[in-house]
Order: structure tokens, then C-alpha cells, then sequence
């Protein structure tokens, strides 16, 4: 009964630590966004039409970065991996030429 006790305690640890969230950017950082974005950004939230360096600010950097096929007229698309959890969740997100355009994820509460 102690180790059970002992690993739901680790876990909630863990599950604690990854919703830290540390301020990522500084408020002159953003202030050049529209104000929709900032707020996404201070909720710690991404929204399809963001830019990279938007999400960077939202999240972090992602824990995976991979190339993708680019599109038929020649756009570069790029996904980014974050995972949570102990690899528990994903979430992708896809950019086309710089821009958030699809938000993929098995962790509830996130857009699909």
C-alpha cells in the first residue's frame, strides 16, 4: 500500500510541475500584437493564425521540431510536437509558411 501511495504522490509531482507556467516573453515583447493574440498569449493559450514566434511565447519551445511535405503550390509546413505528462499527451501543431494552421491533440481541452 506505501508504494502505491509513494507513486500517486510522484505523479502528482509531475502533473503539478508540467502546468507551470513560466512568463516566456516580456510585456514590450508583445505589445505589437493585436490585442486577441496578447491575450492568447498571457492565457498561456495557441489559436490557429498565430506565428511561430507567438506560440514560442504561448508555450515554450516545442519538445520536437519535424518538416513536413511542403504544400502543392510550394508553402513550407513544419509541426511542432509538445508533450505533457510524461509523453502521456501530445499535441501537434502544424504552421504553413510561419502560420499556426492546425491544432492536433489527445489531451482534453485542447482544440482538434
Amino acid at each position: 500500500m506505501k508504494r502505491t501511495s509513494v507513486v500517486i504522490m510522484v505523479m502528482l509531482v509531475f502533473s503539478l510541475l508540467s502546468c507551470t507556467k513560466a512568463m516566456r516573453y516580456t510585456n514590450d515583447e508583445i505589445s505589437k500584437y493585436p490585442p486577441q493574440i496578447q491575450e492568447h498569449i498571457k492565457k498561456g493559450e495557441v489559436v490557429t493564425g498565430m506565428t511561430m514566434q507567438q506560440v514560442r511565447y504561448a508555450w515554450g519551445a516545442p519538445s520536437e521540431i519535424r518538416a513536413l511535405p511542403s504544400t502543392a503550390d510550394g508553402k513550407e509546413r513544419v509541426q511542432w510536437t509538445y508533450s505533457r505528462m510524461l509523453g502521456a499527451f501530445k499535441t501537434y501543431l502544424r504552421f504553413t509558411d510561419g502560420v499556426l494552421t492546425e491544432i492536433i491533440s489527445t489531451e482534453p481541452g485542447i482544440a482538434k
